[in-house]
């Protein structure tokens, strides 16, 4: 008896598992990022399935009622899963949902796993041998847990092609407007970002969390003024030495401000914008890639094209041939 053929996958198709006891946040984070209509600002539009693991309707931790108009049926044919979160590391998810996610992975599905959805991944053994991240509090529950993946427990996400993690709460929109502008280039989640009034870029390496929150001062507003200046500045050299001038601080005091305020370093910081300048000048532009590293500031092509392949694993011009 032959075995039958896959369904076919759909890329607009998002499939978001939903199970009993789900944070209502954690849900709405896909749903915000894919489910929203802005094709009149150019966004395609995706089918979000919202597929219950359990009968429902599924209580969230907020004592509202969910009922999702799918089954883990609907997990099949979708380009992406996406597991939100999961409602207690130590529980291992039933059977059906670990074997759902199986074939979804097997019929070709990229698979994600936000927050706590990792520990679901890693269940389903989606993350053996790979690279991974969660929240950080869990990290080490995590890696305790399933000693054959090398947990990062630092970054926002983890992008191991078809399967991809992140860490908690706000770093599971980070991740998922990295999913848009991976199939879809920069200013379509650019667009996204500004529709909901978030910072359009922050690659996944950047830390998960600040130790301390930091107080309003002057001189935190004379750096965000200095942030603000050097983004309509890339193609000009950048130092910390010359930022910290500009922000009329030290070069210590100026280094701990900014990591605190970004999450980077200085160097970290200039390159993932350059980059994402980069990539709206691609998609937007007709200029050469000589020219398009100079305005984003990184030098000459070949320069441009080692950051690209480093962070994108694909070079300008295949970039452009992609989103343009």
């Amino acid at each position: 008896m032959s075995t039958p053929d896959p369904t076919p996958l759909a890329p607009h198709t998002i499939a978001v598992l939903a199970f009993d006891q789900i944070s209502l946040f954690h849900l709405s984070v896909p749903c915000l990022v894919f489910a929203e209509d802005r094709s009149d600002a150019g966004v395609p539009l995706f089918e979000v399935r919202v597929c219950a693991a359990e009968p429902g309707p599924l209580r969230s931790t907020a004592g509202v009622h969910v009922q999702a108009p799918f089954g883990l049926d609907g997990l099949q044919g979708a380009g992406t899963v996406i597991v939100p979160s999961w409602r207690d590391p130590a529980e291992r998810p039933n059977e059906a949902v670990l074997q759902a996610l199986r074939q979804a992975h097997a019929n070709g599905a990229r698979m994600v796993g936000l927050c706590l959805g990792a520990f679901v991944l890693a269940h389903a053994g989606l993350l053996d041998a790979r690279p991974a991240t969660t929240h950080w509090q869990l990290a080490d529950q995590f890696a305790q847990a399933f000693p054959t993946i090398a947990v990062n427990p630092e970054v926002l996400y983890v992008d191991d092609g078809s399967v991809v993690t992140s860490a908690g709460t706000a770093a599971g929109l980070d991740c998922c407007l990295h999913l848009l502008r991976t199939d879809w280039g920069a200013e379509v989640a650019n667009r996204v970002a500004r529709r909901m009034v978030l910072a359009p870029h922050r690659q996944g390496g950047q830390a998960q969390y600040i130790e301390r929150a930091l107080p309003t001062t002057g001189a935190n507003h004379r750096l965000s003024q200095v942030l603000e200046w050097v983004n309509a500045h890339l193609e000009q050299a950048h130092s910390l030495d010359s930022l910290a001038e500009r922000a009329a601080m030290g070069r210590r005091t100026f280094t701990r401000h900014f990591r605190q305020i970004t999450g980077a370093t200085v160097g970290q910081w200039l390159l993932n914008q350059r980059l994402a300048l980069a990539q709206s000048l691609l998609e937007t532009t007709d200029l050469s890639i000589d020219a398009v590293a100079q305005r984003a500031g990184v030098g000459a092509a070949t320069s441009l094209r080692q950051h690209f392949m480093a962070a994108f694993g694909t070079t300008p011009s295949a970039y452009r041939k992609q989103f343009q």
